[in-house]
C-alpha cells in the first residue's frame, strides 16, 4: 500500500484515509502496524466491492446511522466497514484467510 504523507488530506481531526488503496497519512502523525493493518483491511473491501461500490456503500451506511444515533462519531464507528476493520485490526494473519464481504457476515 502506497502512503503518503501531507498536510490536506486527512481533514483534521484524522490521523490517516484511504483512498484508492492509497494511505494519505496527515504530516507529524505516526503510523502503526495495526493503523495499516486496519487500512489494508479497507483496501481488501474496496477491491472486492469494485471501489465505487465500497464508497457508495460506506456513505449509505454513515448516513442511516446518523440519522439513527445523531452523532457523527457513532455513526462512523457503526458502519460494517469500520467494525470489521477495528476488530481484525490486530490479527496479523486476517486477510490471509478473510472470507469476501465478511464485513456483512461476521460483525
Amino acid at each position: 500500500m502506497k502512503v503518503i504523507y501531507n498536510t490536506l488530506i486527512p481533514f483534521r481531526g484524522f490521523r490517516a484515509i484511504n483512498l484508492l488503496g492509497v494511505l494519505f497519512v496527515r504530516k507529524g502523525c505516526e503510523l502503526n502496524s495495526v493503523t495499516l493493518k486496519h487500512e489494508a483491511i479497507h483496501t481488501a473491501q474496496m477491491k472486492e466491492m469494485l471501489y465505487l461500490f465500497f464508497y457508495l456503500a460506506y456513505v449509505v451506511e454513515w448516513l442511516y446511522y446518523l440519522c439513527r444515533l445523531k452523532d457523527r462519531m457513532k455513526a462512523y464507528r457503526a458502519i460494517s466497514f469500520e467494525r470489521e476493520a477495528r476488530k481484525y485490526q490486530f490479527d496479523a494473519e486476517y486477510l490471509k484467510t478473510r472470507p469476501m464481504y465478511n464485513q456483512y457476515k461476521d460483525i
